[in-house]
């Protein structure tokens, strides 16, 4: 498979979770989220961290581009989702790792995965508060010494995609960054409701519940006018 530019950032086009799965399980590789905002506010930094990588739609902005330039077919698979579908996928055979959130979070994401997955193998488990470099360290050591066969770290970009990179030069594994899904999936911050999500307009409902968001979304229509003049 190859991987699609829009606007320097490439993307894999992949047209089902089961591609991916098949894709990440020969490959292995750090997965990284695309959408409208990473598309748009792209600098050479943040391209090269996510074309080392293997960039996946995580947007509908991101969708709409890839099916412009042919790929009719790309399927989008939100990240918050995307994680526990690769754990439904692969618990019974593989070996799992997570870093991220407070501690607190992390503690009740490991039970509760536990409860939702029986026999799920957690090899252990890390906050994000990884800023003294010798716990940094612990935490890539203890990773590389277990060697798990998925690693998921909740910690924001772009720290998190650094922190995948680093351990991976040691411990080749299925990665994937989540940015705040510990938090969704314990409860913590809610997502907008089903119905919503289903129609592709999270944006809006994030945007109703946070105005103060418009900042950032505002930024949406130079992407649509982008799409429309085909700039990407």
């Amino acid at each position: 498979m190859n991987k699609v530019s829009l606007n320097g950032v490439e993307v894999m086009p992949f047209t089902s979770t089961e591609q991916l799965f098949a894709y990440v399980d020969a490959h292995k590789g750090i997965l990284v989220a695309i959408n409208a905002e990473k598309i748009l506010h792209a600098t050479e930094k943040t391209r090269n961290l996510i074309n080392r990588n293997l960039g996946y739609v995580d947007g509908v902005g991101a969708q709409l581009a890839l099916k412009q330039k042919g790929h009719k077919e790309v399927c989008r698979i939100p990240g918050c989702e995307l994680w526990l579908k690769i754990v439904e996928h692969f618990y019974k055979k593989r070996t799992f790792y997570l870093v991220g959130s407070k501690q607190n979070v992390i503690e009740e994401t490991v039970a509760k995965l536990k409860s939702d997955f029986d026999g799920i193998r957690i090899l252990g488990f890390h906050d994000g508060y990884l800023n003294d470099e010798a716990i940094r360290q612990n935490v890539i050591t203890d990773i590389v010494d277990k060697k798990p066969d998925v690693v998921f770290v909740a910690m924001g970009s772009p720290k998190q995609e650094l922190l995948m990179e680093e351990i991976q030069t040691r411990h080749n594994a299925i990665f994937q960054g989540l940015g705040g899904s510990f938090d969704v999936y314990t409860g913590h911050v809610k997502r907008a409701p089903k119905w919503w999500c289903d129609h592709n307009l999270e944006f809006a409902y994030r945007l109703i519940r946070q105005p103060k968001r418009i900042t950032r979304q505002i930024h949406l229509l130079k992407f649509a006018w982008w799409l429309m003049l085909k700039k990407l």
